[in-house]
């Protein structure tokens, strides 16, 4: 969208892809688990028959970034390549595979009056994502909401807007394939933020609003959104290392977790070391990352013992979700230091410990609260597919409705039937 394009075209516009969404999605609501199925196939045929055409419209939008000084990390959660692409459309075809959410019974009963109660998962309707730089979310979004039986309204921002383009009209080329309509899938990329301000504010249109990104977004959407939204978080995940932590153990999975690949929210950014593993454990380890290229900002205690070159840390380190090849690192007295230590700095997405103490472990699963705690696992494993639901549409930070990996059955919500035999209140 260019500067010279009035608002209120603007708003014509994305209120128009609103409401056209909304008639896909009573249309979406009423398919069997057949039609979805195949259309999510047809969907990841033709991505991989589009590969070329899509490579070469991310390679624009890598030219662009690069340009804009983008982050190694920011670069690779846009990068495509033919082999991703084929992951991507392999997510879809796992998605087919899996339960349809629509219609579960949730819980029923008969009344002792004879009205017999049921409480049944239908689709949200329509559900709108704001997200940045990740051209795959495009798909798992679109794939998530037809399997779920909803409508898809998405915004994926400047930096992908090429890719972003192609996939959308390839995703709903596929969808009129396969006799469903195409306004299932929309992007209002081409109306820039002003088109983002008015999905936030099409209550009534839109049922579900889900931003992804880094924290200035995903707090504009919570902030500014009249449309429900599921706030997604940001990722300052911690590992901790306890007394108890075996060598090889913690080198693997520390090194897994943060190097594994950078630009994600579930990489680590903060290690926490207990004295009594430090100097048997953290010269190891911090050869490791050093190795693979990590700067380590450390507290005085770690970079002493770390036996690599370190920078201090500052206060603003362990409240920093990097997204590069950059971990904060600090020696901590004891377990409860360590939980103390993440109470305060975590944005309540994932924690891990490495510990052969079962008495610690269960501590440290317990007394956190987050939205995945891991024992003796990397933090990269906090992931839909990962997880088993397939892809992702996000992961949710926050407590109502959705925590953690958003699957399907994130994307469902109830409705009670009620069955009587001419039954009327007294």
């Amino acid at each position: 969208m260019t500067d010279t394009v009035p608002t209120t075209d603007v708003e014509s516009a994305v209120l128009e892809a609103c409401r056209r969404a909304k008639v896909a999605s009573r249309a979406l609501a009423t398919l069997t688990r057949a039609d979805k199925d195949a259309a999510l196939h047809a969907m990841a045929d033709a991505l991989v028959a589009s590969a070329e055409r899509i490579v070469d419209a991310n390679a624009r939008d890598l030219e662009r970034g690069r340009a804009q000084d983008m982050s190694p990390g920011l670069l690779d959660r846009l990068a495509l390549t033919p082999e991703r692409i084929g992951t991507i459309a392999q997510a879809l075809r796992y998605l087919a595979g899996l339960p349809d959410p629509v219609g579960e019974i949730k819980r029923g009963s008969t009344l002792p009056n004879g009205l017999r109660l049921m409480q049944k998962a239908t689709p949200m309707g329509v559900v709108g994502m704001i997200y940045e730089a990740r051209p795959n979310v495009t798909v798992d979004a679109a794939g998530l909401a037809l399997k779920s039986g909803n409508a898809a309204v998405l915004r994926g921002g400047s930096a992908a807007a090429s890719s972003n383009e192609v996939i959308v009209e390839v995703l709903q080329e596929a969808l009129e394939t396969s006799g469903l309509p195409r306004d299932a899938v929309q992007s209002i990329d081409a109306y820039g933020r002003e088109g983002a301000r008015v999905l936030m504010n099409a209550r009534g249109l839109v049922d579900v609003l889900v931003p992804r990104g880094g924290r200035e977004l995903i707090q504009a959407v919570v902030r500014d959104s009249t449309v429900p939204a599921i706030e997604t978080g940001e990722g300052n995940c911690h590992v901790y290392l306890d007394a108890s932590a075996p060598l090889e153990r913690s080198v693997d999975i520390v090194l897994n977790s943060k190097a594994q690949r950078v630009g994600v929210c579930n990489a680590a950014e903060t290690l926490l070391v207990h004295r009594d593993a430090a100097a048997r454990v953290l010269p190891a380890v911090a050869a490791s990352l050093a190795e693979a290229g990590v700067t380590l900002h450390a507290d005085a205690r770690a970079s002493a013992a770390a036996g690599v070159e370190t920078v201090p840390a500052t206060e603003e380190d362990w409240a920093t979700e990097y997204l590069s090849l950059d971990l904060a690192v600090r020696v901590v007295d004891s377990l409860d230091e360590a939980i103390d230590h993440i109470q305060r700095y975590s944005t309540g997405h994932t924690e891990a410990i490495v510990t052969e103490d079962i008495g610690a472990a269960e501590q440290f699963v317990s007394r956190l609260d987050t939205a995945a705690v891991l024992v003796n696992a990397s933090t990269r494993f906090t992931d839909g597919g990962q997880f088993g639901l397939g892809a992702e549409i996000g992961i949710s930070t926050q407590k109502l409705h959705a925590r953690g990996p958003m699957g399907l059955a994130e994307l469902t919500t109830t409705k009670w039937i009620v069955y009587g035999d001419g039954h009327v209140r007294d």
